[in-house]
Order: structure tokens, then C-alpha cells, then sequence
């Protein structure tokens, strides 16, 4: 087994989709809970490797990617990008649920939908990422090799500091965050902020 970490070519973008898919659940596989497999890549994957690729990396298990991490050095810029060029066709293209339904899907397109605010009190800390692996390559260092050349490629845009949202219920992954060196901010609502300065 080869383990390589590479940086994103627009190829991968098919595989960064089906990545997001198959960690969606709190980490685990949410292929059977969603309709559309393509949804959790659009919120939370794509629009990154779309609009800022030079911070997207990809671990790939002989030649195959299998893990990513993806994020921005400006979470205000991004998020005024996404408003104004990604969300509104995506908000148009799916309903909305009826407010009793609260399967993963009902909630991503709530999400999806919803205004999105900026976390307060994160101006030390205004970089942001996302990171999953699947299991077949967890457990094997390659998690913490994404975060260093992540913060690595930060440091080199003279970015001051990092952050990440984890919902409270992935303990595998809030787990994963404290080993490797980041700190929890605050808590903001069912999720935990965790961040690091650079």
C-alpha cells in the first residue's frame, strides 16, 4: 500500500464528492441517508476546491484519493463568495423539507438554506478547514500529515490562525482534533470550535 498526499487537481473533484459522501454521518458512511449523494459535497467540499484549490490537499491510497483536507485563509471573503456565486443555485434547486422531517438530508438543505453566520470572536483565528479520510486509511498518521501541510501552506500566505466547527456528537473527531494540538475555543450551539494559532 502506497500512502502519498498530493495537492488537488480539478480530476479529484468527482472523488472529493464521494469522500464528503462516505464520512457525512458524524465520520461514518451516509450513502443510504441521503437521496442525493452529491449534496454534503456541494456545502461542504467543492465550493473549496472551486475557489481556493491551492488549499485543497488529497491523500490518496495507491494513486486512489481517500481522504482530503480543504479550506479557506479568509473565512469572511469566502463566505461572501459562496453567497453571491455557489449557494443561490443550490438553494433554488432543493425544496424545503417539511419541519417535522429530521433525517440528514432534511437538515443539510436547512443548512444549505439558512443564512449563514460567521462564528464571533474568531478574528485571531480567520483561516478555516475541513478535513476527512476514510477509514481504510485512518489510524495511520496520515491525519496529522494533512493538518501540518494545511498549516504549512497557511504560514505561507501569512495566515495568523486557524479554525474549525465539529459537531459535539463525532467523538472520534473531537478526539483527533485534541491530538493534534488544537485547542477548543468555545462551543456554539451542538458544535465545538476548535482552533490553533499559526
Amino acid at each position: 500500500m502506497i500512502l502519498k498526499i498530493r495537492k488537488y487537481h480539478i480530476t479529484d473533484l468527482s472523488s472529493i464528492y464521494r469522500i464528503c459522501l462516505r464520512t457525512a454521518n458524524n465520520g461514518s458512511d451516509a450513502t443510504s441517508l441521503l437521496d442525493d449523494p452529491d449534496l454534503p459535497g456541494h456545502i461542504f467540499a467543492a465550493p473549496y476546491a472551486i475557489f481556493e484549490p491551492n488549499l485543497c490537499f488529497i491523500l490518496s491510497k495507491d494513486s486512489i484519493p481517500s481522504g482530503y483536507i480543504l479550506g479557506t485563509q479568509n473565512s469572511l471573503d469566502f463566505q461572501k463568495k459562496c453567497d453571491a456565486k455557489w449557494f443561490p443555485e443550490l438553494q433554488n434547486r432543493y425544496r424545503i423539507p417539511d419541519k417535522n422531517d429530521e433525517s440528514l438530508q432534511a437538515n443539510l438543505i436547512r443548512y444549505l438554506r439558512k443564512k449563514k453566520k460567521l462564528i464571533n470572536s474568531l478574528d485571531k483565528y480567520p483561516a478555516h478547514l475541513h478535513i476527512d479520510i476514510l477509514p481504510i486509511v485512518q489510524g495511520m498518521g496520515y491525519g496529522r500529515k494533512l493538518i501540518e501541510r494545511f498549516f504549512d501552506q497557511l504560514r505561507s500566505l501569512n495566515v495568523q490562525g486557524v479554525h474549525l466547527v465539529v459537531s459535539k456528537s463525532n467523538k472520534k473527531a473531537i478526539g483527533f482534533y485534541k491530538k493534534v494540538d488544537l485547542k477548543i475555543l468555545k462551543t456554539h450551539g451542538e458544535s465545538i470550535v476548535f482552533g490553533k494559532r499559526l
